[in-house]
């Protein structure tokens, strides 16, 4: 009776298209990325696309067969709530980050598309240097979840042109 349980239950994720997290296709042998190869988002971003994707990245934009190109990406730290003494109770932080693909003639295969992450963090002056240590983790939780949406939108946008 287990047996029949797991097998039903493998059945019926492989039916709706479940696929395993981390594993991509993109339609790209060379990508190109359009960023500081000094930063922490290239890195975590080459990283990624060669851990888990045949896709490689090159240095040289002449050499790829596409470009990640960013258009913008800004962080931003807006007040979400007071505390009945006037101060702040919580913040919202947020990340937007655009960007575009083109071949390596310059056609455009993705116009510009943005990707929104907020999260909302609480505050305490009695605990600032702690606070600032939970705002540098969550940007870069923020991070690992931009770097994983990217991901899936580039495997979704590679479907999307081929069919």
């Amino acid at each position: 009776m287990r047996r029949l349980i797991i097998l039903l239950l493998a059945l019926g994720l492989a039916a709706c298209g479940f696929q395993l997290r981390g594993s991509y296709t993109l339609p790209w042998d060379t990508l190109y990325l359009g960023m500081g190869e000094n930063t922490p988002m290239y890195a975590q971003l080459k990283r990624s696309i060669e851990a888990s994707t045949k896709t490689r990245i090159v240095t040289d934009a002449k050499e790829a067969q596409a470009s990640l190109m960013i258009v913008s990406d800004q962080q931003a730290k807006s007040i979400l709530s007071l505390n009945a003494k006037g101060r702040v109770r919580e913040f919202q932080l947020t990340r937007t980050f655009v960007y575009r693909i083109q071949d390596a003639k310059g056609k455009e295969l993705l116009p510009a598309s943005p990707i929104v992450l907020m999260r909302e963090m609480t505050f305490d002056d009695e605990q600032i240097f702690a606070k600032e240590a939970e705002e540098g983790m969550i940007y870069l939780e923020m991070q690992n979840d931009l770097v994983q949406q990217l991901l899936r939108r580039l495997a979704a946008s590679s479907r999307a042109t081929k069919g």
